[in-house]
């Protein structure tokens, strides 16, 4: 007994430091009306916290240039394709999320993600035999471990992870190369990987699955801001909670409307694609790891100070080393989401390039190159802008060199406004 008592002092410690970090990058909007709420938001604006809307609003802003300048680009079929196009950015920015909230950063999950598409592809070709889900398994299986692998180097020998990640990044690639041989091309011939980019659900099941999920996340958002008003702690008015899930409903059913819209050319092609569900339930599952696991308050805490959660009792080395094994988890299933949209996988893949996409996704979509301040929200958000652009200027008949160009422009654009807003909560 006297053994545990200080254990468990220690622990609400950490919790409690862990929480009080996260506040302090990523402030909470305390007000009890809507008039409020709205006041309250344009105060931390000012103050540097402009939170999503940057990124809403250059989105906007694409859409309308593209659309004035090609007419086509807000047909259903450019946007689904623009959603099946942006999904691997999304999905290896959601991995980049989890390292850059730590301060770090891993230069080495692009080819991570072709070491999973390869493994993966090997496996189910017909001299293998494996069937497709224990492929699948053993292909981010793989990703793991070169996550946890590069993590513990990182963390027990204390080295900088981007020395560590860009080693990993020419080792991870001369290991695609070596899985991949002297044919450069591997085709993916099972039917059920394929369908994960290229296959849809079913209009009907559709609009089931889509407003269930929207159904879902209404239900949680408001028995849970319900409950913290109740017991006293900060959570945003009635009318803020219902204004939040009424905006997912409407985005639902507006994606929904797009995706059942015939979109074919010789055939009818409607659905929403499989890979959106895989976006959504990956989305799904790390913002609840990183905004209700106690992993994702220490993960905050140590973006925001690392010296002040290893004082209150943080485990360092066991959160980081973790971070970078999620981080290739996630790379793993976007290197399967990109095999199965090529059907293929081929030395051609440019994992590099994939990277730093993958960095400027997130922090695009508002996620600090600091530390600390971050959501898995932002990396679909930046993954979007990256696509959109990529699309936009594809329709437009414009050479890779501008795509890239602009690229760069959209980046660092978002990185002077995460400086300037450090800046500002730093005077505030």
């Amino acid at each position: 007994m006297a053994t545990t008592e200080p254990r468990r002092r220690k622990d609400t410690a950490s919790e409690s430091a862990a929480r009080h970090a996260e506040l302090a990058v990523s402030p909470e909007i305390t007000a009890n009306s809507f008039g409020g709420y709205v006041r309250a938001t344009l105060a931390r604006m000012r103050s540097g916290e402009s939170g999503v809307l940057p990124v809403v609003g250059g989105l906007l802003l694409i859409s309308i240039l593209f659309q004035s300048l090609n007419q086509n680009f807000l047909t259903p079929g450019n946007l689904v394709n623009l959603l099946i196009q942006g999904a691997f950015f999304m999905l290896l920015a959601m991995g980049e999320v989890f390292v850059l909230l730590l301060g770090e950063i891993d230069l080495s999950i692009g080819y991570v993600a072709g070491v999973g598409g390869v493994v993966m592809a090997e496996l189910v070709k017909q001299s293998t035999g494996w069937s497709w889900w224990a492929a699948i398994l053993i292909a981010l299986a793989a990703c793991s471990v070169i996550g946890l692998l590069q993590g513990t180097i990182i963390t027990r020998l204390g080295l900088p992870s981007f020395v560590v990640t860009l080693g990993g990044q020419l080792g991870w690639l001369a290991l695609m190369l070596f899985l991949l041989g002297t044919g450069g091309a591997l085709p993916i011939n099972e039917p059920v990987i394929n369908s994960i980019a290229s296959g849809n659900l079913s209009p009907v099941l559709g609009w089931v699955v889509l407003l269930v999920l929207a159904g879902l996340y209404g239900v949680w958002t408001w028995f849970r801001d319900a409950r913290r008003r109740r017991s006293g702690l900060v959570a945003p008015p009635a009318s803020v909670s219902l204004l939040k899930i009424g905006a997912v409903v409407a985005a639902a059913v507006a994606v929904v409307w797009v995706c059942n819209t015939d979109r074919g050319t010789l055939v009818a092609i409607r659905g929403v694609p499989w890979v959106l569900l895989v976006v959504l339930a990956v989305l799904a599952a790390w913002t609840l790891l990183l905004q209700r696991a106690k992993f994702g308050r220490y993960v905050y805490a140590i973006g925001g100070g690392a010296e002040a959660a290893r004082r209150a009792g943080v485990n360092l080395a066991r959160i980081r080393t973790l971070a970078f094994t999620l981080a290739s988890f996630t790379a793993g299933i976007a290197g399967i989401v990109y095999a199965s949209r090529l059907r293929s996988v081929s030395t051609a893949f440019d994992g590099g390039t994939m990277v730093l996409y993958a960095v400027a996704a997130a922090v695009i979509g508002g996620t600090s190159l600091f530390g600390g301040r971050g959501k898995t929200l932002h990396a679909v958000l930046g993954g979007l802008v990256i696509a959109a652009i990529d699309n936009g200027m594809g329709l437009q008949g414009y050479s890779a060199p501008a795509k890239f160009a602009a690229t760069a422009l959209v980046l660092l654009a978002a990185v002077t406004i995460d400086a300037l807003a450090r800046r500002g909560r730093k005077q505030a």
